[in-house]
């Protein structure tokens, strides 16, 4: 007998596999650094209902788990993260996996996705902010698209804001880079770090 989680799973797969395949046949590329991405399906003109919750879990490292035993196929894990989707329930940030078809609840403890590479890049004689995940998305630090210092379990990390209401966390070696991008300073109890991306500007504060 198949396992109803898994059930959903496969069919989660073959719609996403599906989204993205639409998404990549209908996504222009400019020549611009701004649309060096992979294609996200059009989650905001998707409208399912919510068809419950399953055991899976994004950690605060970036892992995923699906009842008890780690996701280690990145494929999938890609796959899955490109329909990511979040919404404020009730004062309440909740995920789910959205496809056409079904809404389905999945538990963040942090944030859902991680940023592992950060290099400038220049364009149209302005030096840029350009930040990718783990899962392959591209993200060019703006107004739209902050970087932040917040607090988790106790210290405080820094995120960007990715799309849709979807943070990723800057996993440390990526920051320690973007400290080499920025201006520091330095006084007894607190650094800030300063960032400048285009006319975009962020002071992160870092005390103690």
């Amino acid at each position: 007998m198949s396992n109803p989680s898994d059930d959903i799973l496969s069919r989660l797969q073959q719609s996403a596999q599906k989204g993205a395949t639409d998404a990549s046949e209908s996504n222009a590329h400019d020549g611009s650094p701004f649309t060096q991405t992979r294609p996200i399906p059009p989650l905001d003109k998707w409208n399912p209902e919510h068809c419950g919750d399953m055991d899976l879990t994004i950690r605060a490292n970036g892992e995923w788990w699906h009842e008890g035993g780690r996701m280690t196929r990145q494929k999938m894990v890609d796959l899955f993260s490109s329909v990511l989707w979040t919404e404020e329930v009730d004062g309440q940030t909740q995920y789910f996996l959205k496809t056409p078809v079904e809404k389905i609840g999945i538990q963040v403890e942090d944030a859902p996705l991680i940023a592992v590479e950060a290099e400038e890049i220049e364009y149209q004689g302005k030096l840029y902010i350009e930040l990718k995940t783990e899962n392959g998305d591209y993200v060019v630090a703006s107004e739209d698209h902050p970087i932040v210092m917040r607090k988790y379990a106790g210290e405080m990390r820094p995120y960007v804001l990715v799309r849709g209401g979807l943070w990723a966390l800057i996993h440390r070696n990526t920051f320690f880079h973007l400290v080499g991008m920025g201006e520091l300073t330095t006084t007894k109890n607190t650094t800030l770090l300063e960032l400048k991306s285009g006319d975009a500007s962020f002071v992160l504060e870092q005390k103690g």
